[in-house]
């Protein structure tokens, strides 16, 4: 393993229905991913965001809008700090969990927020998701997920999704003895190419200083500049 991403940040954030410390199927799938990005050099952090007050909203501080208990706030800094962000949940009723749905609603209340560089808050940063469930679902979940993170400005390498998915009816989950998760070579060598491919991706942003800053900045837009745009009234 020749590539060195030392420096390279990533944050996990589960959106498992169970509290900690109870077992999270979807936590087993993704310390696959954290684990190899540690092995070449990144720095990692999970987050499980039933663990914390997390209110319902798409303000970036729900506290100024009626809610008494908001870690959001927080937990954005964790994000902003981050050069990349795996989403990462169950699926129930083919769906994404409540959870992930709350975070991704949250990621929005922020992306209205500039860069540095006078961009939308998270150009140049690179997002993927890891999903796990049964019967069905993986990739209605992914497709969500990613639409949603590139909708507000995330990068999307190629394959940057992976799943485990058991069996029609009710059966083994992920974690469970016999259901075969933890040794598919299908999503082993999912996860791997899709660790590699954000990890690349990542360093290749931060090392030219992010997205170029040329007809994508709001401000200028707004002052008139349309960056070689015809309104097709005026043709």
């Amino acid at each position: 393993m020749a590539s060195d991403f030392n420096g390279i940040r990533a944050v996990f954030f589960n959106g498992t229905l169970k509290k900690s410390p109870e077992k999270s199927n979807t936590e087993g799938l993704l310390q696959a991913s954290m684990q190899l990005m540690q092995k070449l050099g990144a720095s990692t952090e999970l987050i499980r965001t039933i663990d914390h007050k997390i209110a319902s909203g798409v303000q970036p501080d729900m506290r100024e809008h009626g809610w008494e208990e908001d870690e959001w706030p927080a937990l954005y800094e964790k994000v902003k700090a981050a050069d990349i962000l795996v989403v990462c949940g169950p699926i129930w009723l083919g769906d994404n969990s409540s959870q992930t749905k709350l975070l991704i609603e949250r990621l929005y209340s922020n992306s209205s927020e500039l860069n540095d560089k006078g961009q939308w808050a998270y150009y140049g940063k690179v997002g993927g998701c890891i999903i796990t469930g049964n019967e069905d679902g993986v990739k209605h979940c992914a497709m969500n997920i990613l639409y949603s993170l590139q909708h507000i400005g995330y990068t999307i390498p190629p394959q940057a999704d992976a799943g485990w998915i058991g069996a029609i009816g009710p059966g083994p989950s992920y974690l469970d003895e016999g259901s075969g998760g933890p040794e598919s070579d299908f999503t082993n060598r999912n996860v791997t190419f899709m660790t590699y491919n954000l990890l690349h991706t990542a360093k290749r942003l931060k090392e030219v200083g992010g997205l170029p800053s040329e007809g994508n900045l709001p401000k200028k837009w707004n002052d008139g500049e349309h960056y070689g745009f015809n309104n097709p009234e005026y043709r």
